[in-house]
C-alpha cells in the first residue's frame, strides 16, 4: 500500500517548485517552500490537497460544515523525515516527557508523553495468558486505510442468551441488555462506539500492567514492553473517552509500576483538570512479601471525570462498623445520641449569636419549651468551665425537629440536650483516597469464585466489594446506568452490578468485553451463576465474527508440523494473507519451512497473515465470502440499530 508521503509527492507535483530531486534523484519534497505556502494558506496549495480525499481526511477537519485546514498537522509531517513504507513510527526510541511537538523537557515547559510507536494502533492479540506475539502496530499517518478497516465495526455472532433458567438463543435484543462480547477489546470498543457513543456512565477496568515481580501479567512484546504497554493503553484509553457520557467517569485500576506513565497519559486524553481522584486501595494487608523494598499492600485507582463540572460523587453509604453505633431505639427506629450544644473551635456565643438562646425544660412532664413558664428550667448552652457557647441549631430548627430529634438526659445533677443522629438519615460518608475494608483483599475474591465454582479457576481475582463502592460513589440505582469493562477477566464487574441492583432495587446495566480463551469457560460461566442464584435479570453473549483470526487460532492449537502444513493449505484456498506473501514462493521453498523449528513455524504462518482482516467487518456482512448467517446478519443489524 502507497504510504501517505509518495501520495502527496505524486499530488504536489502538478504545482511548480514543490519537489526537488534527493541525493538518489528521486523527487522529495521541498519543505520550506511547502510549509512557508502552508502556513500562508495558499490557495493553490490548498485546491491541490482538497482534491485528494485521502490527504483531505488527514490535514482538514470539518467543523457544522466548514471544511479546516491543520496547518499545524501538515508542517509537521512535511517536517519530519521521509517515511518509509514498512516503519511503524515517528518517535525516537526513548520515553521522556515531550511538547507536542514531540521535543523534550528540556525545550519546553509545555508536556506531554512520548515513546515508540505512539503514534500507532497496537491490536493486542493476546488470546492465551501463557502466548505472547510479536505484536502487529498500524501507524495512523502512514496507513489510514488500514486504520479505518481496523477499527471498522464488526460483523457478531454465536450469539446466547442466559438467565435464571439457563441457555437460550435470543430473538432479540435491547439497549436493557446486558452483554458479553468476546473478542479483540480494541476492536470491541470500536464497535461499541456505532451504538454507545457518549452513552456509558461509568468505565471500569484492571487491565494487564508490567510489574517488576512475578505477578507480571502482560505477556505482549518483550522487545519495547513498556512502550508497547503504553501504545496498547493509548488506542483503548482514546475509544474510552468517546464512549463515556459528558458525566460520565472512568476508572482503572494500577500499581505504582505503572502508575506514573498512565497517569500523565490519561492526562493528556482526558485532561489533567478532569483528575478527580487517586485511590489507595489495600488489598494485600500484610504486604507482598515478593517486593524487594517495600511490600506493596495497595493498588491504585485512577478517576476521571470526562467533564468535571458534571459529575457527583456520592457517599460510600454506611458501613457494618457504623451501624453498629446506632444501638438506641424508639419509635422512630434506632439512632445514637450527640450533644446538642456546640463544643470545640468557632463554638463561642460570640461566633454564632444567633445560635445562642435559652431552652426550657419541665422535668415532671418531660416538656420542652422555647418560652418560659412556671415549673421549667432555663439551660443555657454554658460548658463546664462556664464558657458560654452555641447550640447546634437556630430556633426554627430546633422547634420543627425537636419532637424527633431531641433528647433530655440528666448528667451530673444538670439537664443536658442531645441530637437523636438516626439511622435512616445516615447517608454516609464520603468516600476518602484511602479505601481500607477487608472485603476488598485478594483472598476475598479468590473465596467469592470459590464459592460458586467450588475450585480455584482464576489466578488474581478481584474482590467484588471494591467494584461495588466503586459503582455506589458513581452510578445512579434507577438511571439505566451503563457500566463497560473492557477487561472483564473472571467477570467481578458483571457480579458487583448484579449483587447491587438487587441490594438497592437499581437497574444498572453491564457491558463485558474480554479476548482471552477463558471468557466462556470462567467469566460467561460465572455471570450466568451469579444470576442463577440471584434468580433475576439475564445476559447476552456474543463475539466478533472471525476471518483470519480463525487461523490464529488453529496455528496456536496446533500440535505438530503435520497440522501446520494442513492449515497452510487451508490458508492458501479461504485465508486473506499479506500482499508481501506470494504463496508459490513458499510452496517452492517448503523444505526450509519443514526444517524449522516447530514454534518457527508457527510464528512464520501467523505472519502470513493479514492481521487486518482477524474479524469481519460489519460492512462486509453481505459478502459471501465470509458466510454470515441470515440470523447473524439479523442480529448484527439489531446491535448497531440497523
Amino acid at each position: 500500500m502507497q504510504n501517505l508521503y509518495n501520495e502527496l509527492i505524486q499530488h504536489l507535483n502538478a504545482m511548480p517548485g514543490l519537489l526537488l530531486p534527493d541525493k538518489y534523484g528521486k523527487p522529495a519534497l521541498n519543505k520550506p517552500l511547502i510549509i512557508d505556502k502552508a502556513l500562508r494558506l495558499d490557495t493553490e496549495l490548498i485546491k491541490i490537497l482538497l482534491k485528494h480525499q485521502n490527504i483531505k481526511k488527514h490535514f482538514f477537519t470539518e467543523i457544522e460544515g466548514i471544511t479546516i485546514f491543520d496547518k499545524v498537522a501538515f508542517q509537521r509531517f512535511v517536517n519530519t523525515k521521509k517515511f518509509l513504507a514498512d516503519n511503524y513510527t515517528k518517535f525516537a526510541n526513548k520515553i521522556g516527557i515531550a511538547n507536542e511537538d514531540f521535543k523534550f523537557i528540556a525545550e519546553s515547559r509545555e508536556m506531554v508523553l512520548v515513546w515508540p510507536h505512539k503514534d500507532c494502533v497496537l491490536e493486542g492479540g493476546q488470546t492465551k495468558e501463557e502466548t505472547k506475539r510479536n505484536e502487529i502496530f498500524y501507524n495512523t499517518t502512514l496507513a489510514p486505510d488500514d486504520i479505518d478497516v481496523l477499527t471498522a465495526p464488526k460483523v457478531l455472532t454465536n450469539w446466547k442468551k442466559f438467565d435464571k433458567n439457563g441457555q437460550t438463543k435470543p430473538e432479540n435484543i435491547a439497549k436493557k441488555d446486558n452483554f458479553v462480547i468476546k473478542g479483540n477489546n480494541l476492536l470491541a470498543l470500536c464497535s461499541l462506539k456505532a451504538t454507545y457513543k457518549g452513552q456509558i456512565k461509568l468505565i471500569y477496568i484492571d487491565p494487564p500492567y508490567n510489574t517488576a515481580t512475578s505477578a507480571n501479567t502482560f505477556s505482549y512484546n518483550n522487545t519495547f514492553n513498556h512502550s508497547t504497554w503504553l501504545t496498547f493503553m493509548k488506542n483503548r484509553l482514546e475509544v474510552a473517552k468517546e464512549l463515556l457520557r459528558e458525566d460520565g467517569i472512568f476508572v482503572t485500576a494500577i500499581d505504582h509500576y505503572e502508575l506514573f506513565y498512565l497517569g500523565v497519559l490519561a492526562d493528556e486524553i482526558f485532561g489533567r483538570e478532569n483528575r478527580i481522584g487517586v485511590i489507595a486501595a489495600v488489598h494485600n494487608p500484610g504486604g507482598r512479601q515478593d517486593d524487594k523494598f517495600f511490600p506493596t499492600a495497595h493498588e491504585n485507582m485512577i478517576f476521571y471525570a470526562k467533564n468535571k463540572d458534571l459529575v457527583k460523587i456520592h457517599s460510600l453509604g454506611v458501613s457494618d462498623e457504623k451501624l453498629k453505633q446506632f444501638k438506641l431505639r424508639d419509635k422512630f427506629g434506632r439512632y445514637k445520641l450527640r450533644g446538642y450544644r456546640r463544643n470545640g473551635n468557632n463554638s463561642r456565643r460570640e461566633d454564632g449569636p444567633g445560635l445562642y438562646y435559652p431552652i426550657y425544660y419541665n422535668p415532671q412532664n418531660d416538656q420542652i419549651s422555647l418560652e418560659k413558664s412556671d415549673g421549667f428550667i432555663e439551660i443555657l448552652p454554658i460548658d463546664e468551665k462556664g464558657v458560654y457557647r452555641c447550640w447546634r441549631w437556630s430556633k426554627e430548627t430546633f422547634l420543627n425537629k425537636m419532637g424527633k430529634y431531641i433528647e433530655v438526659k440528666r448528667v451530673n445533677n444538670e439537664y443536658n440536650f442531645y441530637v437523636k443522629e438516626r439511622e435512616c438519615d445516615y447517608v454516609g460518608e464520603k468516600a476518602k483516597t484511602i479505601w481500607l475494608n477487608n472485603k476488598y483483599t485478594g483472598q476475598t475474591g479468590t473465596h467469592s469464585l470459590k464459592a460458586l465454582f467450588g475450585e480455584k479457576i482464576f489466578t488474581y481475582p478481584k474482590s467484588p466489594y471494591i467494584i461495588r463502592d466503586v459503582l455506589k460513589i458513581i452510578t445512579e440505582p434507577n438511571n439505566n446506568d451503563i457500566i463497560l469493562d473492557f477487561f472483564a477477566g473472571s467477570g467481578t464487574t458483571a457480579h458487583a452490578v448484579l449483587e447491587l441492583n438487587r441490594e438497592d432495587g437499581g437497574n444498572r446495566r453491564f457491558i463485558l468485553c474480554e479476548q482471552m480463551d477463558y471468557i466462556e469457560t470462567v467469566t460467561v460461566a460465572r455471570v450466568q451463576k451469579v444470576i442463577e442464584k440471584l434468580q433475576e435479570d439475564s445476559f447476552i453473549f456474543c463475539e466478533l465474527q472471525k476471518s483470519n483470526q480463525y487461523f490464529v487460532d488453529s496455528i496456536q492449537n496446533a500440535e505438530n508440523s503435520a497440522e501446520l502444513l494442513e492449515i497452510w493449505a487451508e490458508m492458501q484456498k479461504t485465508a486473506f494473507l499479506s500482499y508481501k506473501i506470494l504463496p508459490e514462493m513458499i510452496n517452492s521453498e517448503i523444505k526450509e519451512f519443514e526444517n524449522l523449528e516447530f514454534a518457527e513455524q508457527q510464528r512464520f504462518l501467523i505472519e502470513v497473515l493479514d492481521k487486518n482482516l482477524l474479524y469481519v467487518n460489519f460492512s462486509e456482512i453481505s459478502d459471501v465470502t465470509h458466510s454470515v448467517s441470515d440470523f447473524d446478519k439479523k442480529m448484527s443489524a439489531n446491535f448497531y440499530e440497523m
